[in-house]
């Protein structure tokens, strides 16, 4: 039954690649097989962990940066500075991300998740100002931990 699954992970990764006309490398089935089977956010040190007999560091980062580009995954500051991602819905693409949610990270467990039914607030910026990116990002207890 786990082959089965993961076979599918790996298929559905190739679909996703050729789908946004990129190459389908070994490094770039495995990151993205291991998004498609976590259920929030994860860090560069996370896929290192899971890879570090297959690819190194480098593979690792210009892999997260190619799929940050294509619109495949986007990126979530922590408030330690790091960086996390996690997988974009179908209407991201190349160069253009269109993850208007808010962020929740769990104090407990910190778990970093994309709350996908709540949106990021309207800013109003004073004249003058332009917004590029709105980043909300909300700390709490998540469900699991409570």
């Amino acid at each position: 039954m786990k082959q089965a699954v993961k076979a599918n992970r790996e298929q559905q990764s190739e679909e996703i690649l050729k789908h946004n006309k990129l190459s389908v490398t070994d490094s770039r089935k495995f990151i993205l097989a291991f998004f498609l089977q976590q259920k929030g956010a994860i860090s560069h040190g996370d896929i290192e962990k899971k890879a570090a007999d297959r690819f190194d560091r480098v593979t690792i980062y210009r892999t997260l940066q190619t799929f940050v580009d294509r619109g495949l995954v986007h990126t979530i500051p922590t408030a330690d500075n790091s960086i996390r991602y996690a997988l974009c819905k179908d209407d991201c693409g190349k160069g253009e991300h269109h993850d208007h949610h808010i962020h929740f990270i769990c104090d407990k467990c910190r778990q970093t998740f994309c709350l996908d039914d709540v949106v990021t607030p309207e800013i109003r910026l004073p004249r003058g100002y332009s917004a590029g990116h709105v980043e909300v990002v909300v700390e709490g207890v998540c469900k699991d931990c409570r």
